[in-house]
Order: C-alpha cells, then structure tokens, then sequence
C-alpha cells in the first residue's frame, strides 16, 4: 500500500511538472486544430465583424467537385514521392558512402548538410539565379560554352521543366536530414557484423541486406514518416521558385488568402490531414508488423 501511495505520487508530480508544456502545447496546437475543424462547416467573410454561415458539409462538397482540387492532389503525390524516395535514397547512399574514417571527414560532413541549415530563402533565391533566362550560369553553359541548345530553355516557365527543377531542388535541400538520422545510427552498428558476413563470403549488398538494413529500418520508417508530412505541405520552396508547380500547399494558400474561402481551405486541410495520418499509420504498422514476423 505505502508502495502503491508513493508512485501515485510520484506519477501526480510529473503531471504537475508537464502541465505547463501540455497546456502551452494546447494552446498552440488543439486549440488551431478545433477552430479549423469548425470554420470547415461555416461559410466565413472576409469581414470579421460579420457573422460566419453555418453550411454544413457544403464546404466539403465544394472539395470532391473542384477539378483543381484532385489536380493539385495528383501533383503533390508524385512530388512528394519523387522527393522522399530521391532524398532518403541519396541520403544513406552517401551515409554508406563516407561510414569510415578518412582525412577531412568533418569538413566533408559539414558541407554534406550545408544546404540543410542554410536559410531556405538563399537557396531558393540561388536558384532562380542560376536557371535565370537572360544571366543565369545553367543557360550560358548550355547556349554559349557547350552550344548544346540554340534558344534558352525558360525552366520556370514550363510547367515540366518547373516541376522537374523544384523536385531536385526540394531533393537537395532535404537529403542532409536522412543523411544525419543515417549516419548516427550506422557509427552505432557493431563492425564485427560486417567482419563476420565477410567470413561468410558475403558481398556488398548482403551485407547490407543483413546487417545494415535491419538496424537502420526503425529510423528509415521515421525519415519517411516525417520526410511524407513535411513535404507533402511544402509551400514557400514552390510558390518562390514558380508559380507552375500548383502543389497543395499552393493551392491551400491561393484558397484562403486569393479567393478568401477560408471554409472550403479549411475543409481541404482536415481532408488532407486524415489522408496524410492514414499513410503514415499505415507506413509504421506495416515496418514494425514485419520487424515482429
């Protein structure tokens, strides 16, 4: 009984010492996340001094009959899955790549995740300085050093062209964030493993198939995890590089703060919300059913 008092305790006290970061974590999370589950059913002005309309499910059968709508979805799919596939593969191919000791590996390291922790704005204004029409480097190595097309291309002004470029943009701005969870877990694998698949006459990828892949599944169905929710909203990346490229995230903004319906926007976040949710669980569950088997 003295024992049972003491967790109960014990365990009142840790709730007391959450409950500020539970509360603040409320505040900023719940509290947007129920305001924008009720404007979904209400038709808001633009003048807040108006009252909202409740319209029921209206705002989400705007959804399911705009074109727009599954066009922008179709594009942010195969985005996102062009992205997360190239990022995370890129990624533990050059963690693989450089799991050893060799001279300048911290300098090496740094410039890995350079364009990870340099501000998004410079890279992306790099960018479109270096795919510019009339002054960027791409088109002068293209037209004048190496002549291998007679006119510039103008990369985002076609829509292909601009979706192919914001795809390896979001690739190479990304991949560092797999390249770290990666990294730290491989320097943790035993190398007596890899030794003893060798005794064993193991090549390369069986190796990897038996020792690596086994100790970094955890963290790969994390970077996936997070890499597909992370993405799948992006917004600032693609609405500075071009207007071409109508991802969700563009298509949500141009919803709320272009044409001002801001229940139809709302409605298409909580959609999107279950849709992402539901890929992720699925993600997980099938990860850790096949960890068990």
């Amino acid at each position: 009984m003295k024992l049972f008092k003491t967790r109960r305790t014990e365990t009142q006290f840790a709730y007391m010492l959450l409950a500020p970061s539970l509360i603040l974590l409320l505040g900023l999370i719940g509290y947007p996340m129920i305001y924008n589950i009720v404007i979904s059913f209400l038709k808001v002005p633009l003048n807040p001094k108006m009252e909202s309309t409740f319209v029921g499910l209206d705002n989400y059968a705007s959804v399911f009959t705009d074109p727009a709508f599954y066009k922008s979805v179709l594009i942010t799919i195969l985005f996102t899955a062009i992205v997360v596939f190239l990022s995370t593969a890129l990624g533990l191919a050059i963690a693989i790549f450089l799991n050893r000791d060799f001279v300048g590996k911290k300098l090496v390291n740094a410039i890995v995740i350079l364009s990870y922790v340099v501000p998004s704005i410079c890279l992306i204004f790099a960018w479109k300085y270096m795919f510019n029409n009339i002054y960027g480097i791409i088109n002068y190595i293209l037209v004048d050093v190496f002549k291998i097309v007679d006119e510039v291309p103008l990369w985002f002004d076609s829509p292909v062209s601009a979706f192919i470029l914001v795809s390896l943009f979001a690739v190479w701005r990304f991949f560092p964030y797999a390249y770290i969870s990666f990294n730290a877990i491989l320097q943790s694998i035993d190398k007596s493993l890899y030794e003893a698949a060798e005794i064993d006459g193991a090549n390369k990828w069986e190796k990897f198939k038996a020792v690596t892949y086994p100790a970094i599944k955890p963290t790969l169905s994390t970077v996936v995890s997070l890499r597909i929710i992370w993405v799948f909203y992006i917004y600032a990346e693609v609405y500075l590089l071009t207007k071409q490229v109508n991802v969700i995230g563009v298509y949500l903004y141009d919803m709320a703060f272009a044409t001002h319906d801001f229940g139809k926007a709302a409605a298409i976040s909580i959609l999107l919300f279950v849709l992402i949710f539901t890929c992720v669980i699925l993600i997980r569950k099938k990860v850790f059913k096949s960890d068990e088997n």
